[in-house]
């Protein structure tokens, strides 16, 4: 969706153009079938580009690429990134696509004509086309069946059937590459984060300032360059100067997503009962990269693999459910969304639902946790339009507690991550008393990705007609409230 600015200007108006493929109404020509619900958009048409391999298709929008970063604060921008997509062009700037603008009015029907005749596949961005009867793309290395083909044995790694288009994997986000490390001198920040703690007192707003918006990468490297240079350990030094949830902040910040990630998945684990809500911030809605990067972690830091820990803590339909989704056996965002397998997805949910007594639990989980966020937004989309019923709607009355939540999530992680993310944040400060805990989570999971913040303060405003940073300020005080607003500023 595209959202009102949270504050004065910079966000365009609803319905609306800015740079954010991924939430965007697919370009006339593609699927979804005429008469659907349109899917507001977060921009134009990503820029075109030149073709990407022979006859390869190119990805349904993914989620996730955002326009041009704001200005960084703190001591260091953040550096380039190697093998990632080009970012798009800043909020409200005009777009130099061909194509004729995408988004449709708010709640207006999509053009006649707009979709192709059913069996037809989509146009795909940058011009891409499937390829054409009797002409095979290059294998590539372990790739996915194609969306819609037969599905690899559970829990089997993904295999390339002969002659399918290739995907290209989705890369892991920033700070689950080990290879992402800023390679600059963090000697000024190190510096100024040790006068801030050393002798009598604490400079807490230096704290804020230096660490705030420290990015993934940078933070390795302070680390590092702190322990070198002070011969002390970072995170110990915050632990023995600070308290409360400012301290929990401030750690969160100095783990870096993934480390934070690892930490978050032993806490919901570990002791009695489970923490589930926790273990859906963590795993729901990530590219199959960032599950293998978080598995890997965990093992490295607790010598115990992440399923094992998950099969001792849960049973049945629910720990089947984490353990499909830790297969990291996704559809790549670079699959194509197909409208027939599309309809035979939308036909399965209903069947397995709405159509019976009882439910198939295990038939709804398997569909979910292994598409792409393209292809549930369209799932989520063809269901509404073929029933007459949201989707999301159906799991919440055939579903109860946790697989309900986590499914819930699957869904709107599709559909529209930065308003899945500011109803996530609003639930840790509404009814009585704040989840400070968890809210201080969920803050520092978006802070890292600036555009997505951005993103989300925008889908705040819009769904609850109030400023994020103003209801934080609202539901915290002191150093804590400070950390946590500057995060998302």
């Amino acid at each position: 969706m595209s959202y009102p600015p949270p504050q004065g200007g910079g966000y365009p108006g609803y319905g609306g153009h800015s740079p954010q493929p991924g939430y965007q109404q697919p370009p006339p020509g593609q699927y979804p079938p005429q008469g659907y619900s349109p899917q507001q958009g977060y921009g134009a048409p990503p820029p075109q580009g030149p073709p990407q391999g022979y006859g390869q298709p190119q990805a349904y929008p993914p989620q996730g690429q955002y326009g041009q970063p704001p200005q960084q604060h703190g001591y260091h921008p953040q550096p380039p990134q190697q093998g990632y997509p080009q970012q798009q062009q800043p909020y409200g700037a005009p777009s130099h696509s061909p194509y004729p603008p995408q988004q449709q009015p708010y709640g207006a029907p999509p053009p006649p004509g707009q979709f192709p005749p059913q069996g037809q596949y989509p146009p795909q961005q940058h011009g891409q086309y499937p390829p054409q009867q009797g002409q095979y793309p290059p294998q590539q290395h372990q790739q996915q069946p194609p969306y819609g083909g037969p599905s690899a044995p559970y829990g089997a790694p993904p295999t390339q059937p002969y002659g399918a288009p290739p995907t290209m994997p989705t890369p892991p986000s920033p700070g689950y590459d080990p290879n992402q490390i800023a390679h600059i001198d963090m000697s000024a920040a190190a510096d100024a984060l040790r006068k801030a703690m050393k002798g009598f007192g604490t400079d807490e707003s230096t704290l804020i300032r230096v660490l705030a918006h420290m990015t993934p990468q940078e933070i390795p490297a302070l680390k590092q360059t702190y322990n070198q240079r002070h011969h002390r350990s970072l995170e110990s030094d915050v632990e023995s100067e600070c308290s409360g949830y400012f301290e929990f902040a401030l750690l969160a910040i100095l783990r870096g997503p993934l480390q934070q990630d690892v930490w978050c998945l032993n806490n919901a684990l570990k002791g009695a009962g489970t923490k589930e809500a926790l273990l859906d911030d963590v795993l729901i809605g990530r590219s199959n990269a960032d599950i293998r990067a978080i598995k890997a972690a965990y093992q490295q830091k607790y010598r115990r693999s992440l399923e094992a820990d998950v099969k001792a803590d849960l049973s049945a339909k629910t720990e089947r459910m984490y353990l499909m989704i830790l297969a990291a056996s996704r559809q790549e965002e670079s699959a194509p969304v197909l409208p027939q397998a599309v309809d035979a997805d939308v036909t399965e949910l209903h069947r397995a639902t709405e159509a019976k007594t009882g439910t198939e639990q295990l038939t709804v989980c398997s569909i979910l946790t292994n598409r792409s966020d393209g292809q549930i937004r369209a799932i989520a989309q063809a269901y509404e339009h073929k029933y007459r019923r949201a989707l999301e709607s159906v799991i919440r009355s055939e579903f109860a507690g946790h697989m309900e939540d986590a499914l819930v999530r699957m869904v709107r992680s599709g559909a529209d991550k930065a308003m899945r993310d500011a109803i996530a944040l609003e639930d840790c400060m509404k009814g009585p008393g704040t989840k400070d805990e968890r809210l201080t989570q969920r803050v520092t999971a978006v802070h890292w990705d600036r555009q997505h913040a951005a993103q989300v303060k925008g889908a705040y405003k819009h769904r609850f007609k109030k400023d994020l940073i103003s209801r934080i300020k609202g539901e915290t005080s002191g150093d804590y409230e400070r950390i946590l607003v500057a995060m998302l500023e």
